[in-house]
């Protein structure tokens, strides 16, 4: 697994890189101060996984996030911060973001968050998905709510494959690739089925798939 660490402390990277350097299954392929360094970096070297800080000088995590996905739709983004805060949780799933660890984890548990994201895991430390989950109620109840108040409307077939790609976690390159059609007819289907079920983000999208079981959870 090849892996990028990105964090404006020098020291913090240099240890993490010791401690997955030890791991036989794991390359670091390369280090990044700020979130401007790191879409470089990710488009040039196409990593596995990417370590992250979200508070970086220049540009932030989560608004590298975004860019990382472009020039890297494989690259699973783990962010690695100290911030508790619940928007920087919803703002870095929205960017595309697999995982969200707060840096009070054991320096250990690591390499087994890289080995669980490169696996398909979705990894949030605990004392932040319960946050997550208040979060995903809520709008599961406001979109019920507003559901009763008005039918909602009939989207196209290409746009139902898009909203289930969407709620799968994919991106607006990857969903082109699926369906064999360019980025920017995927942002227009996107805006379209936002704007049809009244929604502001792709997270309510997600959580309005869910409900419609038109993707189930397990």
């Amino acid at each position: 697994m090849r892996v990028l660490i990105v964090d404006d402390h020098a020291l913090f990277r240099r240890g993490l890189e010791m401690v997955l350097q030890e791991e036989d299954d794991i390359e670091v392929i390369g280090e990044g101060g700020d979130g401007h360094e790191a879409v470089e970096m990710a488009g040039d070297l196409l990593p596995d996984v990417v370590l992250m800080d979200i508070r970086m000088p220049r540009r932030s995590g989560i608004e590298a996030c975004t860019a990382i996905k472009d020039a890297a739709p494989s690259a699973k983004i783990v962010m690695l911060t100290i911030s508790d805060e619940e928007e920087d949780l919803f703002e870095a799933i929205k960017a595309g973001a697999t995982g969200y660890l707060l840096k009070e984890i054991s320096i250990d548990e690591v390499p087994q968050a890289v080995r669980a994201v490169h696996g398909g895991q979705s990894l949030i430390s605990p004392s932040m998905a319960s946050k997550l989950i208040t979060e995903f109620a809520s709008l599961a109840k406001r979109s019920e709510e507003r559901t009763q108040q008005v039918p909602a409307p009939k989207l196209t077939d290409r746009e139902m494959e898009v909203l289930r790609l969407v709620a799968r976690g994919l991106g607006n390159r990857e969903i082109a690739r699926e369906l064999f059609i360019s980025e920017n007819t995927v942002k227009n289907h996107v805006r379209n089925i936002l704007e049809k079920l009244q929604l502001h983000s792709r997270m309510e999208a997600v959580v309005y798939a869910v409900r419609e079981k038109l993707l189930e959870i397990t």
